[in-house]
């Protein structure tokens, strides 16, 4: 869609019944939504409230966020007022290996440029409250110590919005004694820090206050957690998000509404859209879609245990997106490289590796039942599929407990080819769900890290590297004991081992350092290797992405 054809947000947040002040427009197509819309727009009677998750994923990913877009514009195109809530685009794998990430081809939310640009500098908000907070704890160490802080024992990083592997390991403070304190540090990326978890599971402004004030920088020489509040800076903080803590309105390319809020990592943090967002879009649509990043064993998870457990929400049905592809890749036989040709097998009809792939599928429909949710398999169409291979994906997820399984033609054709999609969905949220999280809160920390493992990821047992068990005890010691859990491991496969493909067994589920996200709000247990800054492969996005002598910008979608 051209930016001519867009249609003024003012229209769109007349259309929805938001108030002139209640709407700050960024321009004539973003605007930023006041939070007392939320206390004036109760959830509709009746309205629903539907997560995409998947399958997982390829390198490439399958087209999530564009069925997240298009099941919203299906069940528009059937009658029914629906709202799509994402996360924001992290500038990091835009400008890595993905390219723009808003959806595709017919189904988008717009204006994709500045959506994968600054859109209204939320993620420059969080950076800039997060390196505050860091810059804070070195002048703290600086001018005497007041907090005797043990400088090997600080946990706080810095952020950017950029993939820079070179920024993993730094040793800050050379230059002499005017220049602070030497020590190991790092930087993670923005998408993975506290600071945008907080913005994701916040309920308003006194509770993101109160979870800023929070915030563990680290350890005392005593051994007592030294906060944001305790360095005097957490209000500094809470006064650089003071924009970013509104959603964003937006439209899709339908002209219907959209909403974005949050841009957190679901391989790191909770990999959801904020809570706000979805309180404000339940009190304006019927439907509500929202996205959890990754798969289900990943973005679901953390929807269930950490976002709905905070805002007190239920989904009322859960959408599984799958390919024909990337079930193919489950079944161990084909490899995948991003920039590099897909193996002509994938596009081709092959019945015996994809009924071997569909172990991923089988699992991850029994993940989401787990959750006592109805769940809906949509399969995403690339063009190549033939009528058999659909078939047999169908009759397997039905078979594995899904309520129903239908193509999605969304990519190309939009609402248009969302319609069966939409049906079968407001059918199953119909149903009566059990929703209920996967642990109790008062588990300890390490029985909570075990029945993620063996209930979802399929492990057989967990073990905790040299220093976890002290650490977790240390936790618990403080009081952060009945903290949910918030699994940091790889996004490729339901295990910690990008190698295991389909549905990984009786396997060690191995945990090698764990943190804790007091401010956030969780506990944090990293599984092999994981890394919280990104690098830049060899052919990065960002050489395709260019400005015209009109402004225009190219190469992002």
């Amino acid at each position: 869609m051209s930016p001519a054809a867009l249609r003024p947000v003012r229209e769109l947040a007349e259309e929805l019944d938001l108030r002139p002040d209640e709407v700050s427009s960024y321009g004539p197509y973003k605007a930023k939504v006041a939070l007392s819309a939320l206390e004036r727009l109760p959830r509709r009677p009746g309205s629903k409230y539907v997560c995409v998750t998947a399958v997982t994923p390829t390198p490439l990913g399958e087209g999530k966020t564009v069925n997240t877009i298009g099941l919203a514009l299906g069940l528009n195109r059937t009658g029914r007022r629906a709202i799509c809530a994402i996360r924001q685009p992290s500038m990091g794998p835009v400008f890595g290996l993905k390219g723009g990430a808003t959806g595709g081809g017919a189904s988008q939310v717009l204006p994709s440029d500045e959506i994968n640009l600054h859109l209204t500098g939320d993620f420059h908000a969080v950076t800039a409250a997060h390196n505050l907070l860091a810059a804070a704890v070195d002048a703290s160490l600086f001018h005497g110590n007041p907090h005797d802080l043990e400088p090997e024992a600080i946990t706080w990083r810095r952020v950017l919005d950029v993939n820079d592997r070179a920024l993993r390991h730094v040793r800050v403070g050379l230059g002499g004694p005017k220049s602070g304190v030497p020590r190991d540090t790092g930087f993670d990326i923005t998408a993975a820090s506290e600071v945008m978890s907080m913005l994701t599971l916040t309920t308003g402004r006194e509770d993101l206050r109160a979870r800023l004030g929070r915030t563990v920088v680290g350890e005392s020489r005593g051994g007592e957690p030294v906060t944001a509040e305790d360095l005097g800076v957490a209000g500094a903080m809470a006064a650089i998000l003071t924009d970013a803590i509104r959603p964003t309105l937006l439209q899709t390319s339908e002209g219907t509404p959209a909403l974005l809020h949050s841009g957190p990592f679901a391989n790191l943090g909770p990999g959801n859209s904020s809570i706000l967002a979805d309180r404000l879009a339940l009190g304006l649509a019927d439907f509500v879609v929202t996205e959890a990043g990754f798969a289900a064993d990943l973005g679901l998870e953390k929807f269930c245990d950490l976002k709905c457990r905070t805002s007190g929400l239920a989904p009322d049905a859960v959408v599984l997106v799958a390919t024909v592809r990337a079930l193919k890749v489950h079944s161990g036989r084909f490899q995948i490289t991003p920039s590099q040709p897909l193996d002509p097998r994938l596009v081709e009809e092959d019945l015996e590796s994809l009924g071997e792939g569909m172990s991923n599928l089988e699992k991850q429909i029994e993940n989401v039942r787990r959750f006592g949710v109805p769940v809906v398999v949509a399969v995403n169409l690339f063009g190549g599929e033939t009528d058999a291979e659909v078939a047999l994906v169908r009759e397997r997820a039905l078979a594995a407990g899904a309520f129903a399984a239908v193509p999605s033609d969304v990519f190309r054709r939009g609402g248009e080819g969302g319609v069966e999609l939409a049906e079968a969905v407001a059918a199953a949220a119909e149903e009566e769900s059990e929703f209920r999280p996967l642990y109790d809160l008062d588990l300890p920390l390490r029985d909570k890290i075990e029945v993620l493992a063996t209930k979802l990821y399929g492990a057989a047992s967990v073990s905790l590297g040299e220093g976890v068990a002290e650490k977790l005890e240390r936790f618990e010691s403080h009081g952060w004991g009945k903290l949910p859990i918030c699994m940091a491991k790889t996004h490729l496969s339901i295990s910690h081992d990008p190698r295991m493909k389909g549905w990984p067994r009786n396997y060690v589920f191995p945990i090698v350092d764990v943190r804790a996200m007091v401010g956030a709000g969780f506990v944090t247990p990293l599984a092999g290797t994981i890394l919280t800054m990104p690098g830049l492969g060899a052919e990065p996005g960002f050489k395709r992405i260019d400005v015209d002598a009109s402004g225009t910008i190219r190469g992002l979608s």
